[in-house]
């Protein structure tokens, strides 16, 4: 409802692009029931048969080439496109092609003699001097084609993509100007994207970049070169046990080395399905979220393994995840409740951690700091059986959860209804997480103390929202506190327990 309101409201304001994207993401669910049934049929058939990587799939001299495989990208909005039949997979050796269709990225495709020069932010792809120049038009009597792209995930968002660095694909003859002799020459493709707008807020970074990275880079097999705008020490750091899962090759700060590098193939900005998710219909081998949660897994089993030694035994399938235990102590299911310190805190906190502890849990209080190291923070969620936290964008770990045998049960307080299921709820099902949304009720939040009984801030929320985010982050996120209602809220723990201890005599009458 809310979203309609706000399509007719752009719609009578004149925007009618923002408009036409409220309207087309509003009636998702119509374009997706619209599918042909037996694509669902071919997906599970494919999904049945497992992870089978043909190694000629990756190899340079492939007939095919890999650029084929990121033609189509329609974010779960349209179910009339083909896509065996992707825009640019038909590209040619000395062409640049971009596909510009899709309201959340931009993405180019460039394929022959490509060359960097970070002094001018462009890329040069240098055309034989035989090349026929009817694929494009001459721009200055030197360039046959001059592309411009911002390679990040949030198109759509123009405020934040005017902090984004530009980059200028161009087309030449080789003999058309001096050509920028090679200092470095890969043998492998080139993925450039971008690590500015959001980078620094846990959600973006995972929604907008490593998910994207991963879509994007995976039918490469790692043997791929990541080539990096607005570079950040930090990040390359922080997703340090992730990237080599992606990328054989250390990553390339496009703005900080001013060499030449040589490519035969580049990709130029990056795929992005959905909130946190993957759509295995638009992968190459069918993957899905399930798979990038897997590589998580590898990635970060070599670190955390002396940290399960010293604290915890380690776990198997779905069976129970506990801490350690006395002999003949029943085991507990665990329970981490991510902390929030400000705004969304749960300020009865202490009596929720007892609540949780009558039931039977083992409960464990996590309060994630943004230096917080990644991999202790999956220990931590990869061992448990269940998760509480107030929405927010620490609710993106819910990815370090173990699908098919996880609870995750996010508090929604006012105003955020919508976001909490799309950004958390509906990926969280994709995981294969049992998802529970805990809406809290106008008593249980700080609002309440601060607004008559009759404000719209409280009976009217959507209203609210309506106006813009500025009031929804100002009132909504940033000046509201939950103190839970423990009576309403002990029946979402009784369901998480009795789940959790269902799948717990499965898995021992499977064992």
């Amino acid at each position: 409802m809310v979203q309609h309101q706000r399509y007719n409201q752009l719609k009578n304001g004149g925007d009618k692009e923002a408009a036409t994207l409220v309207f087309v993401w509003t009636n998702r669910g119509y374009y997706r029931r619209r599918r042909p049934k037996i694509l669902s049929f071919l997906l599970l058939s494919l999904l049945s048969c497992g992870f089978i990587l043909a190694s000629h799939f990756f190899g340079f001299s492939s007939a095919l080439s890999h650029l084929y495989f990121f033609g189509v990208q329609n974010d779960g909005l349209s179910g009339d496109l083909d896509v065996n039949a992707p825009l640019c997979s038909s590209i040619s050796n000395g062409s640049v092609c971009c596909d510009r269709s899709h309201f959340r990225s931009d993405i180019c495709f460039m394929k022959g003699d490509i060359r960097t020069h970070s002094p001018t932010s462009s890329v040069f792809l240098y055309s034989p001097k035989n090349s026929d120049d009817n694929v494009s038009s001459t721009v200055d009597g030197h360039e046959l084609q001059h592309e411009k792209i911002k390679p990040y995930t949030r198109k759509w968002e123009t405020s934040i993509m005017a902090t984004i660095d530009e980059l200028n694909l161009i087309s030449k003859r080789r003999n058309s100007d001096v050509d920028h002799s090679c200092d470095v020459i890969h043998d492998v493709p080139a993925v450039i994207f971008s690590t500015g707008g959001y980078t620094g807020n846990v959600y973006h970074e995972f929604n907008d970049g490593i998910i994207p990275l991963y879509i994007t880079s995976q039918q490469f097999n790692t043997e791929v070169v990541f080539v990096i705008l607005e570079y950040h020490d930090w990040w390359v750091m922080k997703y340090a046990d992730i990237l080599p899962h992606l990328s054989s090759y250390p990553p390339i700060d496009f703005n900080g080395d001013n060499r030449t590098h040589c490519f035969t193939e580049a990709i130029t900005g990056l795929r992005i399905h959905d909130e946190l998710t993957v759509d295995p219909i638009l992968m190459k081998n069918n993957e899905s979220i399930v798979d990038f949660r897997n590589l998580l897994d590898r990635a970060y089993r070599l670190r955390i393994t002396g940290l399960i030694r010293k604290a915890q035994e380690k776990t198997s399938g779905c069976a129970l995840a506990t801490p350690k235990r006395m002999h003949n102590q029943p085991k507990k299911p665990k329970l981490v409740i991510l902390s929030r310190k400000g705004s969304r805190a749960i300020t009865n906190q202490n009596i929720l951690v007892k609540a949780a502890e009558e039931i039977g849990f083992e409960v464990h209080v996590l309060r994630p700091e943004p230096t917080t190291e990644l991999a202790k923070i999956y220990m931590e969620l990869n061992s448990s059986d269940a998760m509480i936290g107030v929405h927010g964008a620490a609710m993106t770990h819910f990815l370090f959860m173990r699908p098919r045998c996880s609870v995750f049960i996010q508090v929604i307080p006012l105003g955020t209804d919508w976001a909490a299921e799309t950004y958390y709820g509906e990926p969280a099902r994709k995981l294969g997480l049992k998802y529970i949304g805990y809406k809290i009720n106008r008593r249980e939040s700080s609002l309440v103390d601060e607004y008559d009984k009759d404000d719209p801030v409280l009976t009217d929320p959507s209203s609210l929202n309506q106006k813009g985010w500025e009031y929804t982050k100002k009132i909504y996120l940033e000046r509201q506190t939950v103190k839970l209602d423990l009576t309403r809220f002990r029946k979402r723990l009784l369901r998480a327990y009795d789940y959790i201890t269902r799948i717990h005599l499965q898995s021992q009458h499977l064992a």
